[in-house]
């Protein structure tokens, strides 16, 4: 085990250090391009950055960069991986997937204005990114094993975010996701309620499973690092 995990514990620090950077410039990069548009057209650029930091997405993104770089510090300086950082990389693991759950059912064919997106942006913050953060949480070692309560905490956020974007959607006219605005249903907000009741279910199931994941007896914890010489 010690001899796999000197060769485990760099390759995991680069990955992550590799994964954040590149959610990071996938953020960055759509955040220019959108600010360069709005300016472009005489747009508000502050109303435009509270919408751009209103999208689910964006905030799973920067979670999970959040998860990868303190992620990537405790693995390279051979330190245990705390109970609070677990449930934090759980958050993170359980928001990125419903990202990409989501974005490819729902939201993957329909068409944007032209040059509204940046294409590889798109794809790094909606399917690599959480890949990454999949494959990270699955096969690097040093999580610990959860306790099936945990997965409550995974809705707290989404419930607040929703509760945001509902009230503020109407005052604004505006909603980061065409799902969410009960002006696109003949149902209105009956049809909201049933995609938010929807996303809420994934949520739970894709925590539930990440909490398996930490649970099953052949998981590989990371020893202390003065066992690792």
């Amino acid at each position: 085990m010690t001899a796999i995990l000197r060769i485990v514990r760099p390759l995991v620090t680069v990955l992550r250090l590799a994964g954040a950077a590149a959610i990071v410039a996938a953020i960055v990069g759509q955040l220019v391009h959108s600010i360069d548009g709005t300016v472009a057209a005489g747009g508000d650029v502050g109303h435009l950055l509270v919408n751009f930091f209103s999208f689910f997405t964006i905030e799973s993104n920067v979670l999970a960069v959040i998860s990868l770089l303190i992620g990537a510090l405790v693995i390279a300086t051979g330190r245990r991986e705390t109970p609070g950082l677990t449930v934090f990389r759980l958050l993170a693991v359980t928001y990125m997937t419903v990202t990409f759950i989501v974005y490819n059912l729902l939201l993957r064919g329909i068409p944007l204005p032209q040059g509204q997106t940046v294409p590889w942006s798109n794809e790094i913050l909606h399917v690599v990114g959480p890949l990454l953060v999949v494959a990270d949480w699955l096969l690097a070692p040093g999580r610990n094993r959860l306790e099936w309560k945990r997965v409550w905490a995974v809705v707290i956020f989404p419930i607040v975010w929703a509760a945001y974007t509902l009230i503020r959607g109407p005052i604004v006219g505006w909603y980061p996701y065409p799902f969410l605005n009960p002006e696109n249903s003949d149902n209105g907000y009956l049809s909201v309620a049933f995609y938010v009741i929807l996303i809420a279910a994934v949520m739970v199931g894709v925590g539930a499973a990440a909490i398996w994941v930490t649970r099953r007896r052949d998981r590989w914890p990371l020893p202390a690092r003065a066992a690792v010489k």
